[in-house]
């Protein structure tokens, strides 16, 4: 199994080599197109995905009918465990961002695995809680700050997560509709529109078709309201 680095932060970066193959041989290889559902929400069934090249997007349903955006997930995460592990209907749908390679773990050889790798099982617990303190996080940012200052925390936080160096800066060419990226951002779509023009304005970024690239780190980090490392 060839090696491959993986992001700081997801599951399988969190693992030992060994335990890491372990994990990946348990798996059912499956090659995935873009805007296919691999998890969908409400669905009775537990298996545990690894998204071994893979980018997706995490939704859940809302009373009007629209989709929330409430997470984007990467090569190296892992979707599905809460079913995996309490056995309840999945909570949310996880659509394929492009095509991807994903693994597809049965609930009980995920379980086996976990028993047999209790370093393996605290970083599952780790994780949750990784999720859990983000969505805390959202909520008092949506609180606390402006649209402007909330979509320059998700865009810096995406560009460091999910960006490639361009020519013209960093490019995040994660497939979200404004409404999608609004939903993450906690705002209406006229607001979240309102915020993005001037981000433009100022130059921090560029928009093309589902694509942000963003120009000035700095300034985008200072709208933020993060400081300077």
């Amino acid at each position: 199994m060839a090696d491959q680095t993986w992001v700081a932060g997801t599951f399988l970066s969190r693992l030992e080599k060994a335990t890491r193959d372990r994990l990946l041989a348990a798996g059912v290889r499956r090659a995935v197109r873009e805007s296919q559902v691999v998890l969908r929400e409400g669905a009775e069934e537990s298996h545990v995905i690894v998204l071994d090249d893979a980018l997706a997007k995490v939704t859940v349903a809302m009373a009007d009918g629209r989709q929330a955006l409430l997470a984007i997930r990467m090569s190296g995460d892992i979707v599905g465990e809460i079913s995996a592990l309490n056995g309840t209907p999945r909570t949310a749908t996880v659509t394929a961002c492009r095509p991807s390679i994903i693994r597809i773990i049965h609930r009980n050889a995920f379980r086996a695995f976990l028993r047999d790798h209790p370093d393996a099982a605290l970083e599952v617990a780790g994780i949750v809680a990784d999720r859990l303190r983000w969505a805390n996080r959202r909520r008092v940012d949506f609180a606390s700050y402006p649209v402007k200052v909330r979509l320059a925390r998700v865009l810096w936080e995406m560009a460091a997560a999910y960006g490639r160096r361009g020519p013209q800066g960093v490019v995040i060419n994660v497939r979200l509709t404004q409404g999608e990226l609004a939903t993450l951002c906690g705002a209406a779509e006229i607001s979240l529109q309102k915020a993005l023009g001037g981000l433009r304005a100022t130059g921090i970024i560029t928009t093309g078709y589902r694509e942000i690239v963003v120009r000035d780190g700095e300034a985008l980090r200072a709208v933020a309201g993060y400081r300077q490392l």
